[in-house]
């Protein structure tokens, strides 16, 4: 098959959403198809773009007046739309546009999709609504939140407006991003989650067009040697690993707050970078925290340090629908420190430490059970390592051509 990815969030960043880009990418190519991967970038030399061509990916028109320092956000989508359709007329012929997120480049996709009447499969990794309560300051996200959405409706049908409610949209910031989120999924021909819970919350909302669950995989080399259990010795320093981004909706500073009760002996290494690793090594030094900031490593360097770790840790709150670093702990047979009950669908039961809420205390709390209690360890990890039924990604990469291929006859 020949498959066009377009996202928003790919180059020049780091997270599940590009690692999952990434693995996926490569097996495609590995078991024979065709794929090129169009994204928003920051500006780059004629060198690197021609390295980039050489792996079919392609950087779309982007604001440059920006500059670095947040995410690269593409020029308009009609301006995009322009441009593929000029630069990239073999687009023409691929058999399925696969999207990946709900801004400029992905919305061209769509519109494109609909213009070559090419099957569009719309992927929907992240709870918007909850991103715009932490990256937005107090003050401006209805302000916010209703601009997006109103520029999104410029090009994406709005037929479904979602009003405040009690259960999820519970501001009005909350709602238009509902809002934009839904009627974005509806735009595609078919919606893929990485899991059953958040793909519960969007039929909920109103999700109309076929809607699937199916689990982020992980490269296949990650599998070639089962992992032994870790145990935790009484007296010993309890090595914690922090490996996802460092900013707000990821929730860093509540849970040094937790380490500040935390009564045993710990060293938490934190690998990753974002808008609050300065304000986390200001709290970590003022309160004479045990952590070691390493800053953006490659993935081989934090594996080889989850190896030897006793405990990772994904402390978002009602944000992440599936935790990349949730796997990529689980297959080193590591276990993770939890406080939202809906991760709970991605591990086996009894491999994780769920805390009882998502405060600093109850951070704590769960922290300490491990000193009081270390056979716990051992307990959550011998269950990863032999409970741990993972999704590879070769398999992965083999359900998804299964259904690109339902969809393109379903629609032909």
């Amino acid at each position: 098959m020949k498959i066009a990815f377009f996202s928003d969030c790919y180059l020049d960043l780091s997270g599940g959403i590009v690692s999952t880009i990434n693995a996926e990418k490569a097996e495609l190519e590995r078991q024979g198809h065709t794929v090129c991967v169009f994204s928003s970038a920051y500006p780059h030399s004629e060198i690197e773009l021609k390295k980039l061509t050489k792996q079919h990916i392609y950087p779309v028109p982007s604001c440059r007046i920006l500059g670095r320092g947040i995410a690269p956000i593409s020029r308009r989508p009609g301006v995009v739309v322009r441009w593929l359709q000029k630069n990239h007329p073999e687009l023409k012929s691929f058999d399925c546009f696969y999207i990946h997120y709900e801004a400029g480049c992905s919305i061209a996709g769509l519109r494109l999709a609909h213009s070559y009447r090419i099957p569009a499969i719309q992927v929907m990794h992240g709870r918007e609504d909850s991103g715009v309560m932490t990256a937005i300051p107090f003050g401006f996200r209805t302000i916010t939140a209703t601009a997006l959405n109103f520029i999104h409706s410029w090009y994406v049908p709005h037929t479904i407006k979602i009003h405040k409610d009690n259960y999820l949209a519970t501001t009005t910031a909350r709602a238009k991003m509902w809002t934009m989120m839904i009627n974005h999924a509806n735009y595609a021909d078919l919606v893929l989650t990485p899991s059953e819970h958040f793909c519960k919350k969007l039929i909920h909302y109103g999700v109309t067009v076929p809607i699937l669950s199916l689990h982020h995989g992980i490269s296949d080399q990650f599998f070639a040697a089962k992992p032994m259990p870790k145990s935790f010795i009484p007296g010993e320093t309890l090595e914690i690993i922090w490996h996802s981004r460092v900013q707000g909706e990821k929730r860093i500073l509540p849970f040094l707050k937790a380490l500040t009760m935390v009564k045993g002996k710990y060293h938490l290494d934190v690998y990753g970078d974002g808008f609050d690793l300065p304000k986390a090594k200001k709290y970590a030094r003022r309160h004479k925290l045990n952590v070691t900031f390493n800053g953006e490593k490659s993935f081989n360097t934090v594996r080889a340090h989850l190896e030897k770790a006793h405990l990772d840790v994904l402390v978002s709150y009602n944000y992440d629908t599936f935790g990349m670093s949730l796997l990529e702990a689980a297959v080193t047979a590591t276990p993770t420190i939890i406080v939202d009950p809906d991760l709970t669908e991605i591990l086996p039961k009894g491999s994780y430490l769920l805390t009882d809420g998502p405060e600093p205390e109850q951070m704590a709390t769960a922290i300490n059970s491990i000193f009081k209690n270390p056979d716990k360890v051992h307990t959550m990890s011998a269950k990863l390592a032999s409970d741990g039924k993972f999704t590879k990604v070769s398999d992965k990469v083999v359900s998804l051509v299964e259904i690109m291929k339902k969809l393109q006859k379903s629609i032909d």
